[in-house]
């Protein structure tokens, strides 16, 4: 069995790819996997240590607003198509296996000119702009939430869920306290941006570490090639990215400060983690992170109303106020479909079959 998975850019579209890719290697441990993604994102060192080998192709991407890149990239699609097709004729995949990315948009074309079946999943809310480009051609489309059902062909679209990387559920807090060097008497709070960080959030907690040490440590995961000034503080913990690590970093944390991101908010929701939630401005970001509001399922907080001093007194607001994040974990947990990594591996899966007539 030969399954190609594509995504990337960003960390979240990589998140249901690789919590699948872990669930058929217990099913089915001689199956093959291979991963096309971008050339500069953080899928690559994803799939590395997921042990899945990794090609990257050229990928546009769709701006909403005026930028001469926009001329640019179709032709870099086009490009990412011709890479695409040497590239699956070479590895035959059974199936292909896609999240949303812009990256996935050539694979899938490509996929579907050679007759090979495809499942795509949307994530977010509101339908992204690669998912729109692959709907046409794609043979099965899985949903976040049921009322995305809507946005596809009914036909071949399910209401699965997002699925997690299944080691997430395998944290340990006092693992995640020697590891990361963590004094166990003090609150613990994660701060992250994303698979890429958020250049926002890194620039906040320059200016809260101080104030917000004075009632925690912290864990920043301020992102790949983004700029940070060194922060010295024996209470402050910053790190490019983690891999294996972020279980222990879920497990010891007991406030969680990140983006609106769909592959974020569900690895909170489905380890029941109070969350400061800071959806990036004017993206479908705010669309996920209302959601989360309605459901009384994490403090919204509004980046372009945010400052330093604000972002402090919400987390130790949050820290010193056990009723409210018990409520909020509560909450949280009800967002999910705890069955979406099974679910979605079966859908996934009935593909490969069906081509093999089975």
């Amino acid at each position: 069995m030969k399954i190609l998975l594509t995504g990337g850019g960003t960390g979240g579209s990589v998140t249901p790819l690789l919590a699948v890719a872990n669930e058929i290697r217990l099913q089915y441990p001689e199956a093959d996997f291979l991963f096309i993604g971008t050339h500069k994102g953080p899928e690559e060192i994803f799939a590395q240590t997921a042990k899945i080998p990794f090609r990257s192709i050229h990928s546009g991407k769709y701006r909403r607003y005026f930028s001469l890149k926009n001329l640019r990239d179709p032709f870099l699609v086009l490009a990412g198509f011709f890479e695409s097709l040497s590239i699956l004729r070479a590895y035959r995949p059974d199936v292909v296996f896609g999240a949303g990315a812009y990256v996935s948009v050539p694979v899938v074309w490509a996929a579907w000119f050679l007759g090979i079946p495809s499942l795509i999943h949307q994530q977010d809310v509101n339908k992204s702009f690669a998912n729109q480009l692959c709907q046409r051609v794609a043979s099965r489309i899985s949903v976040t939430f049921e009322w995305s059902l809507k946005d596809f062909p009914e036909k071949k679209t399910r209401w699965i869920g997002n699925p997690i990387r299944p080691e997430l559920l395998q944290g340990d807090r006092g693992r995640g306290i020697k590891l990361f060097g963590l004094d166990p008497a003090i609150p613990t709070v994660l701060v992250f941006g994303g698979g890429t960080g958020a250049q926002k959030i890194n620039e906040l907690m320059v200016g809260a570490t101080l104030k917000l040490t004075e009632h925690c440590q912290i864990i920043h995961l301020y992102g790949k090639r983004k700029e940070l000034i060194r922060i010295n503080n024996e209470r402050y913990h910053g790190y490019e990215f983690l891999g294996d690590e972020m279980k222990d970093a879920f497990a010891v944390a007991d406030v969680v400060v990140c983006r609106a991101g769909l592959g974020s908010l569900t690895e909170v929701a489905t380890l029941g983690k109070s969350a400061v939630i800071i959806p990036m401005p004017a993206t479908h970001q705010e669309a996920n992170a209302m959601i989360f509001h309605r459901a009384n399922a994490g403090v919204i907080v509004d980046q372009r109303t945010l400052d330093p001093n604000f972002l402090v007194n919400i987390v130790v607001g949050l820290l010193s106020n056990k009723t409210w994040r018990q409520t909020l974990e509560k909450n949280v947990r009800t967002l999910v479909r705890p069955d979406a990594r099974q679910t979605l591996t079966g859908e996934l899966l009935s593909l490969v079959k069906k081509k093999h007539g089975s």
